[in-house]
């Protein structure tokens, strides 16, 4: 691309697009002062079930409340989500202050069965999101180091993750709210340095929550070798005990590194995550699945999935959605599963976190 006459006359726009956040208030009134305030992550993958998800946000008994809402995977103008700018249409139907930071700009509709979705991309963005109730005064887009090469696979995209930071002037507790999605296929070690881009690049002294999908799968999953090598270990140590002691509980081993950077920094995941309870759930029976997995894992592979998981009823599950805080007290950590299981359609891949939090 970069010898590419055409990509290189386009590059400038592209850059301009990828690196300048988009902003809105669809507020009428303002939100009134309040004892604590809920905040809400939520990986929406793509915003594709985004009729479902709206219902959640107005009515769940959990999700409904939520002042501050962290959204990862929004698309703008992709085939996969009806091409909405689903950051936008959210923050107008529940009438809220909104950013929306662009990712990447996506070359194909997607990954897997995404790849297939009817139409054409009429803008191609995807990025993560900030909402809230009550004003946001700045804005500071993150941009992360790749992990890997984004147009080296089937999905093609230009950019990198991008975190956004947002500065929320919640009455009594002005705090800066921060969501982060980071690279799936990637090392532990990699997850860890674009946690720690993350908090170096904070410039604020304000009370700080970090939230969002992580993907602390306890994997390399930078390529399929490291990733097989990675699932063969795991099968020694014994299916159940990983599943119980790891993929639930990452930080105590293969993701130690990240959390305990956190903790060194002065932040806090333990008082506002519910530890131990998972967050997703891989089904090896389900097609969309399979799919996404099968393009980067050989297809043999399936097979010793199938059988390492024959007492789960195929099912993995995983703890990937996390908060972390710096300067407030923390209650009522809570994963809202029923976004997720239970449903014939799930809203997402993810289930939804929430967290009340109030000055120290």
């Amino acid at each position: 691309m970069l010898r590419n006459s055409l990509y290189l006359s386009l590059e400038p726009v592209i850059r301009k697009v990828l690196e300048t956040p988009e902003v809105g208030d669809f507020t009428c009134l303002p939100a009134p002062p309040r004892s604590r305030y809920r905040i809400l992550a939520w990986n929406i993958e793509r915003g594709a079930q985004l009729d479902g998800q709206l219902e959640v946000l107005r009515g769940h008994p959990h999700a409904s409340d939520c002042d501050v809402l962290l959204l990862t995977e929004a698309d703008a103008g992709m085939a996969r989500s009806g091409n909405l700018p689903i950051a936008q249409t959210i923050a107008r139907e529940l009438n809220l202050h909104y950013v929306f930071a662009p990712c990447y700009l996506n070359l194909t509709k997607g990954s897997g069965v995404e790849y297939h979705a009817e139409g054409e991309n009429a803008l191609g963005l995807h990025g993560n999101a900030v909402l809230s109730r009550y004003p946001i005064s700045r804005v500071q887009p993150i941009r992360l180091t790749n992990g890997t090469d984004k147009m080296a696979r089937r999905e093609k995209r230009i950019g990198s993750q991008t975190a956004v930071a947002a500065d929320i002037e919640l009455p009594g507790l002005p705090l800066t709210a921060v969501c982060v999605h980071l690279d799936a296929n990637s090392t532990q070690g990699h997850r860890r340095d674009q946690m720690r881009q993350v908090i170096e690049s904070l410039d604020t002294k304000r009370p700080i929550v970090i939230g969002g999908d992580w993907n602390t799968v306890t994997y390399n999953s930078s390529r399929a070798f490291s990733a097989i090598l990675g699932f063969w270990l795991r099968v020694l140590m014994g299916v159940d005990h990983v599943i119980r002691n790891h993929y639930r509980h990452p930080d105590r081993r293969f993701e130690r590194e990240l959390f305990s950077m956190l903790e060194l920094r002065g932040f806090d995941y333990r008082a506002c995550n519910q530890l131990g309870e998972h967050t997703i759930s891989y089904d090896v029976t389900n097609t969309q699945t399979r799919q996404s997995l099968g393009e980067w894992v050989p297809d043999w592979c399936f097979a010793f999935i199938h059988w390492a998981l024959r007492n789960h009823n195929g099912k993995c599950p995983f703890k990937i959605d996390w908060f972390a805080t710096r300067g407030l007290r923390c209650e009522n950590p809570r994963v809202i599963h029923d976004v997720r299981e239970g449903r014939a359609v799930p809203l997402s891949d993810h289930d939804a976190i929430v967290v009340d939090v109030a000055g120290l």
